[in-house]
């Protein structure tokens, strides 16, 4: 089947207004774990976009590794290439996409680093061998093969045996603070409900959006 005529047609309960939340992470929590229970794979994987040092979009993939009233947190190499992009244009925007229940949700808003000690909790929850390949990788630069990461594993996993791997200090988290946020649901003839939350000082307003 070619792309043109590949259709799905959304059968799924619509989306009222009545039905949303007032915040709008206590919305996305409650799609979360929707998408959690109905087995979504990595239901807390977002599509983040940055602005590169020329103004071009940037995108990738991260796990949203935190999600509460500040927004959502995620960690990365701060040597990166979306670390450098979030330093010199601390904006961003963000897709999470649970496509089996067809849904969405849009964020875009400012976005820094977290403290220190946020970034070490979570450094040292992680599983050692994602400890090790954090010193190991420098995230987004040019290496010759896989033998060449590699041989860096080995190189930490030898300067940490027997002992705690502590959280470089090239490695931490960001938290994206939502100024607003889309709630999307895909309904029959791409006639889909989409509800927009913006922040209006400590609140937020909500409106309905043609599809």
């Amino acid at each position: 089947m070619s792309l043109r005529d590949r259709r799905i047609q959304y059968e799924t309960d619509g989306l009222d207004r009545d039905d949303l939340a007032v915040d709008p992470m206590h919305q996305w929590t409650q799609w979360y774990e929707q998408a959690a229970a109905a087995g979504v794979a990595e239901p807390n994987a977002m599509t983040i976009a940055t602005r590169d040092a020329d103004g071009a979009p940037d995108a990738r993939v991260v796990l949203a590794r935190g999600a509460d009233e500040r927004g959502f947190v995620f960690y990365s190499n701060r040597q990166s290439d979306k670390a450098h992009q979030v330093t010199a244009h601390p904006v961003a925007a963000a897709v999470f996409a649970w496509l089996d229940l067809h849904r969405q949700v849009r964020v875009r808003g400012t976005i820094m680093p977290v403290d220190d000690a946020e970034s070490d909790a979570y450094f040292a929850s992680r599983p050692r061998g994602s400890q090790i390949g954090a010193w190991a990788s420098p995230q987004s630069q040019p290496i010759a093969d896989r033998a060449e990461l590699e041989r860096l594993v080995a190189q930490r996993m030898q300067e940490f045996d027997r002992r705690e791997v502590p959280r470089p200090e090239f490695w931490g988290g960001w938290i994206l603070r939502p100024a607003q946020m889309e709630f999307w649901q895909g309904r029959p003839s791409r006639l889909h409900d989409r509800f927009r939350y913006q922040r209006i000082g400590d609140g937020w307003t909500i409106t309905r959006l043609a599809p």
